[in-house]
C-alpha cells in the first residue's frame, strides 16, 4: 500500500501543485491508514469496507484528535480513494457517503429495544407480501446479517434442526450465525405458507421473492423498511443496516462479549466491531443525563 500512496503524493505534488505541508499532512495521514489495514491482516486496500472506515475514523476521534484533524484525515482519505479509482488500482471507495465534520455524530444510528419492537410489529401478515416482511425485518434484527447477505439466503440456508442460517459474507465467506426463537418462527410461516404463493409455480431456490415470484433485491428490501418506518412514525431515520446496528448495539448492552458479536457480524478485525463499544457508551451516557438527579 505505501508505494500507492508515494504515487498518489507525486501526483498531487506535479499535477495537482499541492504545498510541500500539504503533502507532508496527507503522507502522514495516509500512513497511519496504512498502520490500520496492515493491522486487518491480509486484506488489501480494496477490500476495505465503509465499517472498517468508520472503525478508523472512530480510532482517531477517541485518541483525542481535534474534529479539524479529523477532517484533514478524511480529506486525504477522499483524495486518495478517487485517484486509486481513477488508475483502476480499486474497484470501489468505502468513503462515498462519510460526511466532513459529522463522522462520530454519525456513528451508526441504532434504534431503542423500544422502537425496534414498534417497527417489527408493523407487518400485519395480512397477506403473502406482508408474511415475507415481517420474516425478513425479524430475520434482520435477530442476526445482524448485511442487506445482501440476507437477499441471496436461499432455501437452504437455513438448518431448521438446529435453528442457525449461514450467511455468505464478504469475500465468499461463510458464517453461522444463531436465529432465535422469533425469527425462526416468522421465516417458517413464512417458507411454508406465504412463499408458495409468492413463487407462483416457479422454481427458484433464493429464499425471499417478489410479487412476480423472482428474488427480492436489497433496493426492494429498502423500499420495505421505508414503508414500515413511515407506518411505525419512527422519528429517526431508519435504514437497512440499522437492523445490523441495533442487533450489535442491543446485544453488547446486554452483556454479550465483544468477540462474540464480532464472529457473528462477521467482522474480520474486532476493531471494526470496536465502533459499537462507542455507541453503547454513548448510550449510558444519555441514560445517565436523563435518570441521574445531577445528570
Amino acid at each position: 500500500m505505501h508505494h500507492l500512496i508515494d504515487e498518489y503524493l507525486n501526483f498531487m505534488a506535479i499535477e495537482k501543485g499541492a504545498s510541500p505541508n500539504t503533502i507532508d499532512g496527507y503522507s502522514r495521514d495516509l500512513n497511519r491508514y496504512a498502520g490500520f489495514v496492515g493491522e486487518l491482516g491480509s486484506r488489501k486496500i480494496g477490500e476495505v469496507g465503509t465499517e472498517e472506515l468508520i472503525s478508523y475514523l472512530a480510532r482517531l476521534q477517541g485518541e483525542g484528535l481535534a474534529a479539524n484533524t479529523v477532517n484533514r484525515a478524511l480529506a486525504a482519505l477522499r483524495g486518495f480513494y478517487k485517484y486509486l479509482l481513477r488508475e483502476k488500482k480499486v474497484d470501489s471507495t468505502p468513503i462515498a457517503h462519510i460526511e466532513l465534520a459529522k463522522v462520530w455524530s454519525h456513528l451508526p444510528d441504532v434504534l431503542s429495544r423500544e422502537e425496534m419492537g414498534l417497527l417489527l410489529a408493523q407487518p400485519d401478515e395480512t397477506t403473502p407480501a406482508s408474511v415475507r416482511d415481517s420474516a425478513m425485518l425479524e430475520l434482520m434484527y435477530a442476526t445482524g446479517i448485511r442487506v445482501s447477505e440476507l437477499v441471496g439466503l436461499t432455501v437452504n440456508s437455513i438448518n431448521w434442526q438446529v435453528g442457525y442460517l449461514v450467511a455468505m459474507g464478504k469475500g465468499g465467506k461463510e458464517r453461522i450465525v444463531p436465529m432465535g426463537q422469533m425469527a425462526y418462527d416468522r421465516v417458517k410461516r413464512y417458507l411454508d405458507g406465504a412463499r408458495p404463493l409468492l413463487l407462483k409455480g416457479g422454481e427458484i431456490d433464493i429464499l425471499f421473492l417478489n410479487r412476480s415470484g423472482e428474488g427480492l433485491t436489497r433496493q426492494g428490501f429498502w423500499k420495505i423498511v421505508k414503508k414500515y418506518t413511515a407506518k411505525a412514525n419512527l422519528a429517526k431515520k431508519v435504514h437497512p443496516h440499522t437492523f445490523r446496528h441495533s442487533f450489535a448495539t442491543h446485544l453488547l448492552e446486554g452483556g454479550a462479549d465483544l468477540r462474540s458479536v464480532q464472529i457473528m457480524l462477521g467482522h474480520a478485525d474486532i476493531s471494526t466491531t470496536q465502533i459499537y463499544t462507542h455507541v453503547t457508551r454513548e448510550r449510558l451516557k444519555e441514560i445517565h443525563r436523563k435518570y441521574h438527579p445531577r445528570g
